[in-house]
């Protein structure tokens, strides 16, 4: 017989700021970049119903999801949900969000390519609505 590990991949971090983020956050940073990679990559844990605002990423960003589930969303279109084991490969200058589920923490690797010295331009808060409504319209699919 085995056992599951269900211990985390990576450590919690540092909690996130709320400037960005609704609820609870936190980023775990794991590369920085540097001369040889233009990108960074972390790993953030979200607290149930937590999520980002509405942002965009000028040379796109992917995300592993390595633990729990929660949803990720474009603008103007269906959420979707993801959970443990999906990568979601997200163009460049594509309005979106991601979090948690309602009930379950989601962890995933985050990896951001820079354009220059940029790497992110947050926008508005998802408000509850918008969250409410990205549920439902998994739960209708």
């Amino acid at each position: 017989m085995t056992t599951e590990n269900n211990d985390a991949l990576f450590p919690k971090g540092n909690k996130l700021p709320n400037d960005w983020f609704s609820g609870e956050a936190f980023l775990n940073p794991l590369i920085a970049r540097d001369k040889n990679n233009e990108f960074s990559a972390g790993s953030v844990s979200f607290d149930a119903k937590a999520r980002t605002n509405w942002h965009t990423h000028p040379k796109g960003q992917v995300l592993i999801v390595t633990e729990g589930h929660g949803y990720y969303q474009e603008k103007n279109n269906a959420a979707q949900i993801i959970k443990k084991g999906d990568v979601i490969n997200i163009p460049e200058n594509v309005e979106h969000w991601h979090g948690a589920s309602e009930n379950t923490n989601m962890t995933h690797i985050a990896i951001t390519n820079y354009k220059d010295d940029l790497q992110v331009t947050w926008l508005q808060p998802v408000t509850d609505e918008e969250y409410k409504t990205a549920i439902q319209s998994t739960e209708n699919n």
